[in-house]
Protein backbone atom coordinates (compact mmCIF):
# COMPACT_ATOMS: atom_id res chain seq x y z
CA UNK A 1 0.00 0.00 0.00
CA UNK A 2 1.26 3.03 -1.11
CA UNK A 3 -0.43 5.72 1.58
CA UNK A 4 -0.68 4.09 4.71
CA UNK A 5 -3.38 6.36 7.16
CA UNK A 6 -2.95 6.06 10.67
CA UNK A 7 -5.96 6.15 12.38
CA UNK A 8 -5.83 6.93 16.74
CA UNK A 9 -8.75 8.20 19.02
CA UNK A 10 -9.76 11.34 19.25
CA UNK A 11 -9.24 14.46 20.32
CA UNK A 12 -6.28 15.37 18.26
CA UNK A 13 -4.04 17.71 18.82
CA UNK A 14 -2.01 19.80 16.56
CA UNK A 15 0.85 21.90 17.22
CA UNK A 16 3.87 23.57 15.38
CA UNK A 17 6.46 22.25 17.80
CA UNK A 18 9.14 20.22 16.78
CA UNK A 19 11.92 18.17 18.87
CA UNK A 20 14.54 20.63 16.91
CA UNK A 21 12.75 23.66 17.89
CA UNK A 22 12.32 23.41 21.29
CA UNK A 23 16.34 22.24 21.62
CA UNK A 24 17.63 25.00 19.89
CA UNK A 25 15.38 27.44 22.20
CA UNK A 26 17.03 25.37 25.00
CA UNK A 27 20.42 26.05 23.34
CA UNK A 28 19.65 29.73 22.51
CA UNK A 29 18.47 30.00 26.48
CA UNK A 30 22.06 28.90 27.94
CA UNK A 31 23.96 31.15 26.02
CA UNK A 32 24.36 33.67 28.45
CA UNK A 33 25.01 31.48 31.54
CA UNK A 34 27.91 29.70 28.76
CA UNK A 35 29.33 33.43 27.97
CA UNK A 36 29.48 34.56 31.04
CA UNK A 37 31.37 31.14 32.41
CA UNK A 38 33.74 31.32 29.64
CA UNK A 39 34.39 35.10 30.23
CA UNK A 40 34.44 34.28 34.32
CA UNK A 41 36.56 30.97 33.92
CA UNK A 42 38.66 31.50 30.59
CA UNK A 43 39.87 29.01 27.59
CA UNK A 44 39.78 25.80 29.81
CA UNK A 45 36.03 26.79 30.43
CA UNK A 46 35.46 26.81 26.63
CA UNK A 47 37.37 23.83 26.11
CA UNK A 48 35.29 21.88 28.41
CA UNK A 49 32.31 23.27 26.80
CA UNK A 50 33.41 22.22 23.12
CA UNK A 51 34.49 18.67 23.98
CA UNK A 52 31.39 17.77 25.98
CA UNK A 53 29.19 18.76 23.39
CA UNK A 54 31.45 17.01 20.91
CA UNK A 55 31.56 13.75 23.31
CA UNK A 56 27.32 13.40 23.56
CA UNK A 57 27.10 14.09 19.80
CA UNK A 58 29.86 11.57 18.77
CA UNK A 59 28.46 9.12 21.07
CA UNK A 60 24.85 9.24 19.98
CA UNK A 61 26.01 9.12 16.46
CA UNK A 62 28.31 6.16 17.23
CA UNK A 63 26.20 4.65 18.96
CA UNK A 64 22.96 4.85 16.52
CA UNK A 65 25.18 3.87 13.60
CA UNK A 66 26.72 0.48 15.43
CA UNK A 67 22.98 -0.26 16.50
CA UNK A 68 22.08 0.18 13.05
CA UNK A 69 19.55 3.26 14.22
CA UNK A 70 18.13 6.26 12.45
CA UNK A 71 20.90 8.78 13.44
CA UNK A 72 18.92 11.52 15.59
CA UNK A 73 21.94 13.84 16.11
CA UNK A 74 20.60 16.69 14.05
CA UNK A 75 17.56 16.91 17.15
CA UNK A 76 20.29 18.66 18.90
CA UNK A 77 19.21 17.18 22.10
CA UNK A 78 22.83 15.44 22.41
CA UNK A 79 24.07 18.98 22.20
CA UNK A 80 22.09 19.77 25.19
CA UNK A 81 22.68 17.28 27.19
CA UNK A 82 26.39 17.95 26.15
CA UNK A 83 26.14 22.12 26.99
CA UNK A 84 24.24 21.15 30.12
CA UNK A 85 26.75 19.16 31.17
CA UNK A 86 29.25 20.89 30.65
CA UNK A 87 28.07 23.72 32.21
CA UNK A 88 27.75 21.35 35.50
CA UNK A 89 31.62 20.85 35.63
CA UNK A 90 34.50 22.44 37.04
CA UNK A 91 36.16 25.01 34.86
CA UNK A 92 39.93 23.23 35.74
CA UNK A 93 38.42 19.48 35.06
CA UNK A 94 41.03 17.27 32.97
CA UNK A 95 40.21 16.68 29.29
CA UNK A 96 39.01 13.46 29.61
CA UNK A 97 36.59 13.79 32.16
CA UNK A 98 33.78 15.95 29.70
CA UNK A 99 34.94 13.38 27.09
CA UNK A 100 33.85 10.27 29.89
CA UNK A 101 30.77 12.00 31.21
CA UNK A 102 29.44 13.12 27.75
CA UNK A 103 29.52 9.10 26.55
CA UNK A 104 27.72 7.85 29.92
CA UNK A 105 25.48 10.61 29.79
CA UNK A 106 24.40 9.49 25.92
CA UNK A 107 24.86 5.83 25.89
CA UNK A 108 24.37 4.57 29.43
CA UNK A 109 21.59 6.96 30.63
CA UNK A 110 19.63 7.78 27.32
CA UNK A 111 20.41 5.27 24.61
CA UNK A 112 20.20 1.80 27.13
CA UNK A 113 16.73 3.25 28.17
CA UNK A 114 15.50 4.12 24.52
CA UNK A 115 16.37 7.31 23.08
CA UNK A 116 15.13 10.70 23.69
CA UNK A 117 12.24 10.72 25.92
CA UNK A 118 12.78 7.18 27.34
CA UNK A 119 15.21 8.48 29.84
CA UNK A 120 14.30 7.75 33.44
CA UNK A 121 16.03 11.14 34.91
CA UNK A 122 18.33 13.31 33.48
CA UNK A 123 21.19 12.32 31.13
CA UNK A 124 23.37 14.86 31.99
CA UNK A 125 22.88 15.18 35.49
CA UNK A 126 23.03 12.05 35.84
CA UNK A 127 26.63 12.07 34.34
CA UNK A 128 27.27 14.37 36.97
CA UNK A 129 26.83 12.83 39.54
CA UNK A 130 28.57 9.53 38.24
CA UNK A 131 31.30 12.05 37.78
CA UNK A 132 31.24 13.06 41.75
CA UNK A 133 31.38 9.65 43.08
CA UNK A 134 34.13 8.38 40.51
CA UNK A 135 36.43 11.42 40.72
CA UNK A 136 35.46 13.37 43.76
CA UNK A 137 38.94 15.30 43.98
CA UNK A 138 38.97 16.38 40.27
CA UNK A 139 34.95 17.55 40.55
CA UNK A 140 35.64 19.49 44.00
CA UNK A 141 38.31 21.14 42.81
CA UNK A 142 37.45 25.25 42.10
CA UNK A 143 39.34 27.83 40.75
CA UNK A 144 38.80 31.84 40.05
CA UNK A 145 40.82 33.87 38.06
CA UNK A 146 43.71 30.85 38.37
CA UNK A 147 43.21 30.29 42.05
CA UNK A 148 42.09 27.51 43.81
CA UNK A 149 38.58 28.92 45.92
CA UNK A 150 36.24 27.17 47.94
CA UNK A 151 32.34 28.03 46.53
CA UNK A 152 30.34 30.16 48.46
CA UNK A 153 28.16 27.23 50.17
CA UNK A 154 31.71 25.22 51.01
CA UNK A 155 32.53 28.74 52.51
CA UNK A 156 29.17 28.56 54.37
CA UNK A 157 29.64 24.88 55.51
CA UNK A 158 33.12 25.88 57.02
CA UNK A 159 31.28 28.44 59.39
CA UNK A 160 31.49 32.02 57.35
CA UNK A 161 28.31 34.12 57.05
CA UNK A 162 26.79 37.44 55.69
CA UNK A 163 27.81 38.84 58.70
CA UNK A 164 31.13 37.59 59.50
CA UNK A 165 32.67 37.24 55.67
CA UNK A 166 36.08 36.59 56.83
CA UNK A 167 37.47 33.48 57.95
CA UNK A 168 41.11 33.06 60.00
CA UNK A 169 42.35 31.87 56.48
CA UNK A 170 41.72 34.65 54.70
CA UNK A 171 39.16 33.17 53.03
CA UNK A 172 36.14 35.84 52.32
CA UNK A 173 32.84 34.79 51.66
CA UNK A 174 31.29 36.57 48.08
CA UNK A 175 28.80 39.28 49.46
CA UNK A 176 24.79 38.74 47.68
CA UNK A 177 25.24 41.19 45.11
CA UNK A 178 28.65 39.13 43.64
CA UNK A 179 27.00 35.36 44.08
CA UNK A 180 23.62 37.52 42.05
CA UNK A 181 25.68 38.65 39.46
CA UNK A 182 28.18 35.45 39.09
CA UNK A 183 31.62 36.47 40.72
CA UNK A 184 32.25 33.22 42.17
CA UNK A 185 33.84 30.07 42.29
CA UNK A 186 31.79 27.11 41.38
CA UNK A 187 31.04 25.17 37.81
CA UNK A 188 30.92 26.92 34.70
CA UNK A 189 27.57 27.52 34.26
CA UNK A 190 25.77 27.97 37.64
CA UNK A 191 27.60 30.73 38.77
CA UNK A 192 25.84 33.73 37.50
CA UNK A 193 22.03 33.85 38.67
CA UNK A 194 21.03 36.78 36.44
CA UNK A 195 22.12 35.03 33.05
CA UNK A 196 20.46 32.08 33.91
CA UNK A 197 17.21 33.84 34.68
CA UNK A 198 18.01 35.40 31.41
CA UNK A 199 17.89 31.89 29.91
CA UNK A 200 14.38 30.81 31.87
CA UNK A 201 12.52 34.16 30.85
CA UNK A 202 13.49 33.01 27.21
CA UNK A 203 12.17 29.86 27.39
CA UNK A 204 9.03 30.70 29.85
CA UNK A 205 8.29 32.93 26.69
CA UNK A 206 8.77 30.82 24.23
CA UNK A 207 6.32 28.11 26.47
CA UNK A 208 9.17 25.61 26.47
CA UNK A 209 9.02 25.28 30.10
CA UNK A 210 6.16 25.67 32.48
CA UNK A 211 6.55 27.83 35.67
CA UNK A 212 5.44 25.70 37.84
CA UNK A 213 8.62 23.45 38.82
CA UNK A 214 11.15 26.04 39.05
CA UNK A 215 9.06 28.32 40.58
CA UNK A 216 7.68 25.66 43.64
CA UNK A 217 11.52 24.30 43.19
CA UNK A 218 13.57 28.12 44.09
CA UNK A 219 10.20 29.13 46.54
CA UNK A 220 10.52 25.75 48.40
CA UNK A 221 14.45 26.68 49.09
CA UNK A 222 13.76 30.45 49.83
CA UNK A 223 11.58 29.25 52.55
CA UNK A 224 13.37 26.42 54.01
CA UNK A 225 16.27 28.22 54.51
CA UNK A 226 14.75 31.44 56.07
CA UNK A 227 12.87 28.62 58.55
CA UNK A 228 15.88 26.75 58.84
CA UNK A 229 19.27 28.13 58.35
CA UNK A 230 18.99 30.07 61.56
CA UNK A 231 17.91 33.86 62.69
CA UNK A 232 15.31 33.93 60.12
CA UNK A 233 17.50 36.11 57.70
CA UNK A 234 15.90 37.20 54.42
CA UNK A 235 19.55 37.87 53.16
CA UNK A 236 20.81 34.38 53.83
CA UNK A 237 17.52 32.25 52.41
CA UNK A 238 18.09 34.69 49.13
CA UNK A 239 22.10 33.79 49.09
CA UNK A 240 21.11 29.85 49.23
CA UNK A 241 18.65 30.98 46.07
CA UNK A 242 21.49 32.46 44.24
CA UNK A 243 24.52 30.45 45.01
CA UNK A 244 25.30 26.99 43.96
CA UNK A 245 23.46 25.16 41.35
CA UNK A 246 19.50 25.90 42.26
CA UNK A 247 19.03 28.35 39.17
CA UNK A 248 20.44 25.88 36.63
CA UNK A 249 18.70 22.67 38.32
CA UNK A 250 15.60 24.34 39.05
CA UNK A 251 15.20 26.07 35.19
CA UNK A 252 17.18 23.37 32.57
CA UNK A 253 16.94 19.96 34.21
CA UNK A 254 14.36 19.60 36.58
CA UNK A 255 12.28 20.62 33.79
CA UNK A 256 13.38 18.22 31.33
CA UNK A 257 10.01 16.88 29.70
CA UNK A 258 11.34 12.90 30.00
CA UNK A 259 11.91 12.91 33.16
CA UNK A 260 9.31 15.36 35.11
CA UNK A 261 5.44 15.06 35.99
CA UNK A 262 3.06 15.59 33.23
CA UNK A 263 -0.17 16.89 35.34
CA UNK A 264 -0.22 20.65 37.11
CA UNK A 265 0.10 18.73 40.26
CA UNK A 266 2.43 16.56 39.67
CA UNK A 267 4.73 19.07 38.71
CA UNK A 268 4.03 21.24 42.14
CA UNK A 269 4.95 17.87 43.95
CA UNK A 270 8.35 17.73 41.61
CA UNK A 271 8.62 21.90 42.85
CA UNK A 272 8.41 20.89 46.36
CA UNK A 273 10.11 17.97 46.23
CA UNK A 274 13.35 18.95 45.04
CA UNK A 275 13.74 22.16 46.92
CA UNK A 276 12.90 20.26 50.37
CA UNK A 277 15.21 17.86 49.57
CA UNK A 278 18.37 20.45 48.56
CA UNK A 279 17.58 21.89 51.44
CA UNK A 280 18.01 19.13 53.75
CA UNK A 281 21.39 17.96 51.80
CA UNK A 282 22.84 21.09 52.45
CA UNK A 283 21.85 21.58 55.85
CA UNK A 284 22.45 18.13 57.31
CA UNK A 285 24.12 16.55 54.69
CA UNK A 286 27.94 16.07 54.01
CA UNK A 287 28.07 18.11 50.83
CA UNK A 288 27.35 21.61 50.48
CA UNK A 289 25.45 21.37 47.12
CA UNK A 290 22.17 19.18 46.98
CA UNK A 291 20.63 20.37 43.59
CA UNK A 292 21.55 17.16 41.31
CA UNK A 293 21.00 14.75 43.34
CA UNK A 294 17.60 15.96 45.25
CA UNK A 295 16.44 16.55 41.13
CA UNK A 296 17.49 12.67 40.54
CA UNK A 297 15.75 11.28 43.37
CA UNK A 298 12.34 13.28 42.34
CA UNK A 299 12.99 11.89 38.75
CA UNK A 300 12.82 8.67 40.27
CA UNK A 301 9.23 9.24 42.03
CA UNK A 302 7.82 10.71 38.74
CA UNK A 303 5.61 7.54 37.45
CA UNK A 304 4.77 6.95 40.92
CA UNK A 305 3.99 11.16 40.67
CA UNK A 306 1.79 10.99 37.20
CA UNK A 307 -0.01 7.50 38.65
CA UNK A 308 -1.53 9.43 41.54
CA UNK A 309 -1.75 12.57 39.48
CA UNK A 310 -3.67 12.07 36.63
CA UNK A 311 -6.85 14.24 35.78
CA UNK A 312 -10.22 11.76 35.78
CA UNK A 313 -11.39 11.21 32.24
CA UNK A 314 -15.13 12.85 31.46
CA UNK A 315 -17.64 10.52 32.33
CA UNK A 316 -15.58 8.38 34.45
CA UNK A 317 -16.80 6.75 37.18
CA UNK A 318 -15.10 6.56 40.30
CA UNK A 319 -14.38 3.77 41.52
Amino acid sequence: MEHQLIVSAAPHTRSSETIDRIMRDVLIALLPATIFGVFNFGLNALLTVILCIASCVGAEYIYEKLTHKEVTVGDYSAAVTGLLLALNLPPSVPFWIPIIGGAFAIVVVKQLYGGLGQNFMNPALAARAFLLISFAGIMTTWQLDGITTATPLGMLSNGLTLANPIGENGMILPSLLDAFLGRIGGCIGETSAIALLIGGIYLLARKVINWRIPVTFILTVFVLAFLLGGGFSLSFAAYQVVTGGLMLGAIFMATDYSSSPVTPIGQWIMGIGCGFLTVIIRFYGGYPEGVSFAIIIMNLFVPLIDKYTIPRAFGEVAR
